[in-house]
Formats: C-alpha cells, sequence, structure tokens
C-alpha cells in the first residue's frame, strides 16, 4: 500500500524496528543517524534513516540493540515464550514514530497524518492526543480485533503517558494497559481491513470486548478492504512457474497441477479436484475442522493438501490423515513463498474458512491463480468472493468467483465442498468462473484510492497553527505509517 500511495504523490514514510538482519537488506538513507537520549529509561535507541529495499521508501528504523535484537521470534522466543518486557518495547517504537511524526526527526519534515497499524503502535495516537500544542491527525487501522496488545497495569508506569489515561476512558482495559484500547479511543479516525469487518465488530460476537467503544465511535469508523501485490502474485510468474499462464489461457495451469502432484507424492491424476489449505494452523482458521471434512473430499474422488504451521495437536492430527492416505493427502508444516505460488498455481481449490476473518489474503491469492475458494460468509471473505449460489437472477449475468457457507460446522464446509466438486465436474461452468475470479481486481490501487481520500479528510482537521507557512489552511502532504 505504501508504493499505491506513493503513486498518488504522498510523500511517506515508513517506521519499523530494526530486527536482527533488517540493516543488511536496506540501503542506508543520506540523512544522519539520530540517537535518542534515555526514552522510557533507555539509551542504546537510535533512529537510522534508511531506503525499502524493494521500492525505495524510506524507512526509519528504530535501533536497539537491547530491545530487538534477539534470538526468536519479533514477541517471544524459541520456546514461545513472549518477552517479558514487550509492553516497552513497542511503547519505544510508538514513542519514535511520534517524534518523526511531529518532525523532531529529520530536516524539515512533519507528517499531516500519523497512521498507526494495529497495537504494536497503539500508543502512537495517544501520544499524539497528549501533546499540548498542533500534531498530526492520528488513523488506527484495526487489522485483528483479537490481538489487543495487553499488558499488566504495572507496565502503564513504563510506557510514557500522563498518568491520567490510565481509567476506564483511556487505556485501561478490565485492569490491564491495552495498546490497542489506546489506538481506538484517541485516533482521531479508525479503518479495518474490509467493510463488512468494520460491521461485525461493533457486535458482542465479534467485538472481543471492545463493541461497546467502537459503537460509540462508529462514525469515525470505516472498512477499506485490504489488497495484494499483483506482481508479486501472479500466474504469469516465469521465475517461479515452470508453466506459466493466464486467463486468456489456462493451459499452462494443467501442467503446474502435474508438477504440484508430483511434487507432493500425489498420484498423478489430472481428474482428481486438488484442494489446498494454506494458511495457519489454528482455531480461528478453522483447521481444527479439516479432520472431519478430508474424507469427504476423498469419497468425492478429490486430494488434499495443507501447508502452513499453527496449532500443534491439528498439526499432528493432519499427519496422521498423511500418513494413512499417502496418495491423497499431503501435509508439509511450515511456509515458504514459492511453495506458496506453486500451490496456488496447481491447485483446483483453495480452502480458506475462518470463525472470524477481518480480511484474508488466501481467496484473493487464490482468485488471482484461478484456483477457486471455499470461504465463510464472515468479513472480508464475504466481501471478496461471490458464492455460485447467490445468483437468484437466472437471467442476470454469472458473477460467481467461488463456493460460500454460512455456518462453521462440518455439515455446511462439506456442503461448499461438495458445491465446488459438482462445478469441477462440469468444466465450461469450472473454467469460466477461473476466468470470472482471474480478472478480478484485488490491486492496492483501489485499497490506496480509498486511504488517499481518508488522508485529505484528516489533513484538513490540523489546526491552522500547525501549518508552518502561516496560512490558514492545511494542503495535504505527507503521512507517515
Amino acid at each position: 500500500m505504501p508504493t499505491a500511495l506513493a503513486d498518488h504523490g504522498v510523500d511517506i514514510q515508513l517506521i519499523t524496528p530494526a530486527y536482527p538482519g533488517v540493516l543488511d537488506r536496506v540501503a542506508r538513507g543520506k540523512g544522519k543517524i539520530h540517537r535518542i537520549d534515555s526514552l522510557l529509561g533507555y539509551d542504546d535507541i537510535s533512529l537510522i534513516p534508511a531506503l525499502m529495499p524493494d521500492t525505495g521508501l524510506p524507512v526509519w528504523l528504530v535501533h536497539s540493540p537491547s530491545l530487538f535484537e534477539r534470538e526468536g521470534g519479533l514477541y517471544s522466543d524459541f520456546q514461545g515464550r513472549e518477552w517479558p518486557d514487550n509492553a516497552v518495547r513497542f511503547a519505544v517504537l510508538s514513542h519514535a514514530a511520534a517524534l518523526v511524526a511531529m518532525g523532531m526527526v529529520g530536516e524539515d519534515w512533519r507528517a499531516d497524518v500519523a497512521h498507526a497499524n494495529d497495537w504494536h503502535l497503539g500508543l502512537l495516537p495517544a501520544l499524539l492526543a497528549a501533546q499540548p500544542g498542533p500534531r498530526p491527525m492520528s488513523l488506527l487501522t484495526i487489522h485483528n480485533l483479537a490481538f489487543q496488545g495487553l499488558f499488566p497495569a504495572g507496565e502503564f508506569s513504563r510506557i510514557g503517558l500522563p498518568n491520567e489515561f490510565f481509567s476506564p476512558d483511556g487505556v485501561e482495559f478490565y485492569g490491564q494497559v491495552s495498546f490497542l484500547k489506546a489506538g481506538i479511543r484517541y485516533a482521531d479516525r479508525l479503518t479495518t481491513v474490509s467493510p463488512r469487518y468494520a460491521n461485525e465488530i461493533l457486535t458482542p460476537e465479534f467485538g472481543c470486548g471492545f463493541d461497546g467503544l467502537l459503537r460509540a465511535r462508529s462514525k469515525d469508523l470505516v472498512g477499506i478492504l485490504n489488497g495484494i501485490d499483483n506482481n508479486h502474485w501472479s500466474p504469469e510468474d516465469t521465475n517461479t512457474l515452470q508453466t506459466p499462464y493466464s486467463a486468456d489461457d489456462l493451459s499452462g495451469k494443467r501442467a503446474c497441477k502435474w508438477a504440484l502432484q508430483e511434487e507432493l507424492g500425489l498420484a498423478s491424476d489430472p481428474s482428481a479436484p486438488l484442494f489446498v489449505f494454506m494458511s495457519r494452523i489454528t482455531e480461528q482458521k478453522m483447521a481444527d475442522v479439516l479432520p472431519a471434512v478430508a474424507p469427504h473430499i476423498l469419497q468425492r474422488g478429490g486430494q488434499f493438501a495443507v501447508f502452513g504451521k499453527g496449532d500443534r495437536a491439528i498439526e499432528t492430527s493432519l499427519r496422521a490423515l498423511a500418513a494413512a492416505h499417502p496418495e491423497k493427502i499431503s501435509v508439509r508444516i511450515g511456509y515458504e513463498d514459492n511453495w506458496a505460488k506453486r500451490t496456488l498455481a496447481g491447485a483446483d481449490v483453495i480452502l480458506a474458512p475462518a470463525r472470524f476473518e477481518p480480511c484474508g489474503l488466501t481467496q484473493m491469492y487464490g482468485m488471482r491463480y484461478g484456483t477457486l475458494p471455499v470461504v465463510r460468509r464472515v468479513g472480508g471473505l464475504a466481501d471478496t468472493v461471490i458464492d455460485n449460489g447467490d445468483q437468484t437472477d437466472t437471467d442476470a449475468q454469472d458473477t460467481s468467483t467461488g463456493f460460500v457457507f454460512d455456518q462453521a460446522t462440518v455439515a455446511d464446509f462439506s456442503q461448499a465442498i461438495e458445491n465446488a466438486v459438482n462445478t469441477y465436474r462440469a468444466p465450461t461452468s469450472w473454467r469460466q468462473m477461473q476466468t470470472r475470479a482471474m480478472t478480478r481486481d484485488f490491486s492496492w490501487r483501489r485499497s490506496a484510492d480509498r486511504y488517499f481520500a481518508l488522508y485529505r479528510e484528516l489533513a484538513a482537521g490540523v489546526t491552522p497553527k500547525a501549518n508552518r507557512s502561516g496560512s490558514e489552511t492545511v494542503p495535504f502532504r505527507r503521512a507517515a505509517t
């Protein structure tokens, strides 16, 4: 999205922690390194100007060996134990972002809009709201309400907010500190990653305890669908696929299917519909239901492959299925980008169910490759996939691009799979549906158009005092995200 926004002329600057390996991948910017003295009690923090390796966009790296240079994951060690200082780590990131947005770092650059993403930067809108003078407007995008940045109340004294912010009307959430609540409470505007999810999170079922606060702020909330990078995810990719193809010529997809069956050790059977699940193996993604629906796929003459990582118990049950049906079921634990592309190119159907789904990208990747999705009617899945059963007017042009079910049950999920198999057995209908799916526009350009309009609205709300030129209007110029 930053690239698509830059195409609109937005002067955008990014900010991210300098995790291990990051400094080796970026190109150093021309500006000087800025040391930050004693931020939240840490003396080894500096902001390093750099350029993104793929786009050349400017990025500030928050460099702190004591906070971010650790072996393990971004949030936990190799044993899965969360870093005990995560509250301070991401508070430092928010403070650094506030310095950049307020124009206190670099040469003559100040944001009109500071765009925070998820709980990790949830303190940023609160920090800007605490400023006594002119400040950039703030925007928070909620990617997944289930991840709330919750920390013990004792951490509040370490994160650098005024004392009065720790209250039920502030960042306190049932006796804890919530970084996500800070963002929801203090951001000038809120977005989430699909229109339907924006409505769902106003309800107790999907609101994760924040539905009351979100309803109070509903006039400031909008759902903007995520996008995908059409250059990175492309069936015409000659670097990854031996037989590229397009919506105009799908013949290469048959060769990709044969190659995938061979790679996975599945029987080379072009008539068998090949279903894949490529996601986190978690209950949110309904991975726990897969062992129950897999036999239905096999009974209908299909094959089934799983790519992902997550819940160990679910992984074990899926591996047991693969061991019992080695020529029909394949399970790979883990993720690798080229695997994903070869899988999308070779599969017939992508399973992307969910108990809740803010947006989902897998179903959009699948459609890009002519691999038709089976999804549940929630969040961004409902916003992106048109069910073949939704066509009520027999005279209307068919617009279906996949198969949608309603309830998170084995029965409903299996019925959608049955619909997919029946359509697969009708080659003309299947090819027409593939072509429609492949030609849907899920590019970031569409999303960036919406965000650009929102940035302009926000920038118009900046107080005149914030304009360096002294004029009474503030033109939209710059955004930090």
